[in-house]
């Protein structure tokens, strides 16, 4: 797909030159010299971004501007040096970005890039939103490639109710729920689906949770515990945070999933289940096993089959859209009257908020925000949490507060820098910039992640 752009800027050479740089890159090219022109030029063609040139002989100030964005236009402005206080106003206009002249073009492009990525985010979340489509199940996964192979092995795997599957990642990327779509989608759906998470418990009282106990066999058993074993006979049973277990315990789960027998504490009967088990970790428990704190055979047992989620930081843009409207379509039935739609600006917020909580945190992020925006028909950037809605990437409408550009520059690498958890190339690449630029700027801002 041809993306179109509007240039506008009253030097005719400088748009010549831009317009010829620019189509050599694939682009389609509108120009114009005068605001009032451009304004009009847009409504009739509707381009996918706009240069906009800051200084226009017809106009005043930042009325092109304002005009634009009130139809929704994203705008790209080019300043000269002694226009930077403007700048800052026009980004709290609602400019995407501001470019000092001259120029670099494979700045510009790599910007007017990330543009054309965010208006298609943007659409496919107005086609999710419009057409009331709910996203569940394995498509809640995600659509890019690396989540679709996910999506299928959680389908192979659901089929093979017996194969132990262990499943990885960090905490609240979503174990728990893909466990729970193991079990849902194989033959064992209609029969007890167990979850107990062994965090923090002693190995005495899991050992009790899992395998039963006889009365008398321990101070305070005062009657007999059939245990989480028994209670998913011909289900499943999850264990999360196995990475956990005690080393007294380690053992006796071994034996069950090895001979599927078992004895309850204070017993002498061997009891035999039909249990589908799937655990769960966010550690390394390879590098535990070096350490001696988790058992080789155990390891060995478990590592049959591996389901490794990634971070949501790791995610594509519209894996992450994915994950939004299928939280929100949970939520809107748990919360009444909540918004029905989240809104551009915040939805450009949530997708490039870097998520260190997960799933579990944009949960609550939305959650806070159904409520909060309960008398709205959107959801907007203050009803986000504060940490979403920072000031220099919140909500760039209302009152102007004067910014230095050294701290909206130095923000917003440290913004780019933290999303690729601090690597330099990838920073380089989204910015715009040559990498040695970078790193001179990182030295100057103190931003060494």
């Amino acid at each position: 797909m041809n993306h179109s752009i509007l240039l506008v800027d009253d030097d005719a050479q400088v748009l010549s030159s831009l317009e010829r740089a620019l189509r050599a890159r694939g682009l389609q090219v509108l120009t114009e010299l005068r605001g009032r022109d451009a304004i009009q030029r847009w409504e009739a063609e509707r381009p996918d971004a706009v240069v906009l040139d800051l200084k226009l002989p017809d106009v005043e100030h930042l009325e092109v501007l304002e005009e634009l964005r009130a139809r929704n236009a994203p705008v790209l402005l080019l300043t000269g040096h002694g226009d930077i206080q403007t700048a800052v106003e026009a980004m709290q206009l609602g400019a995407e970005t501001f470019l000092t002249k001259p120029v670099e073009v494979e700045h510009l492009a790599a910007i007017l890039g990330q543009v054309f990525e965010k208006n298609r985010l943007l659409a496919e979340n107005e086609r999710l939103a419009r057409g009331g489509m709910r996203v569940d199940g394995l498509e809640a996964l995600g659509v890019s490639g690396r989540m679709k192979e996910i999506a299928r092995s959680v389908q192979v795997l659901a089929r093979s109710e017996r194969t132990t599957v262990l499943i990885t990642g960090e905490s609240g990327t979503g174990k728990g729920w893909v466990a729970r779509l193991l079990h849902d989608l194989s033959p064992r759906s209609r029969r007890p689906f167990v979850d107990v998470n062994s965090a923090g418990l002693t190995s005495t009282f899991l050992a009790s949770e899992l395998f039963g106990h006889e009365k008398g066999a321990f101070t305070d058993a005062h009657t007999r515990r059939e245990g989480l074993f028994k209670a998913a006979d011909g289900g499943t049973l999850f264990l999360d945070e196995v990475g956990d277990l005690g080393p007294e315990i380690q053992p006796r789960l071994l034996q069950v999933l090895e001979t599927r027998r078992f004895r309850r504490l204070g017993g002498t009967g061997e009891l035999e289940v039909d249990v589908r088990f799937l655990a769960a970790t966010n550690h390394d428990l390879a590098a535990r096993v070096r350490d001696g704190q988790f058992r080789e055979d155990l390891y060995y047992r478990l590592n049959v089959v591996v389901i490794d989620l990634p971070p949501l930081r790791e995610r594509s843009p519209d894996d992450r859209l994915h994950l939004l409207h299928s939280l929100t379509d949970q939520l809107r039935q748990e919360i009444p009257g909540s918004a029905d739609r989240i809104g551009d600006e915040a939805l450009d917020l949530l997708l490039n908020h870097p998520w260190p909580g997960n799933i579990r945190e944009m949960r609550n992020a939305l959650e806070r925000a159904l409520i909060f925006a309960s008398e709205s028909s959107q959801v907007r950037p203050n009803h986000l949490p504060a940490e979403i809605r920072t000031p220099a990437t919140g909500s760039r409408r209302g009152r102007f507060q004067p910014v230095a550009l050294e701290e909206v520059e130095a923000r917003h690498i440290e913004r780019v820098l933290v999303h690729h958890r601090g690597n330099r190339s990838q920073t380089a690449r989204d910015l715009g910039i040559a990498r040695t630029t970078l790193l001179s700027k990182i030295r100057k801002y103190g931003l060494d992640l």
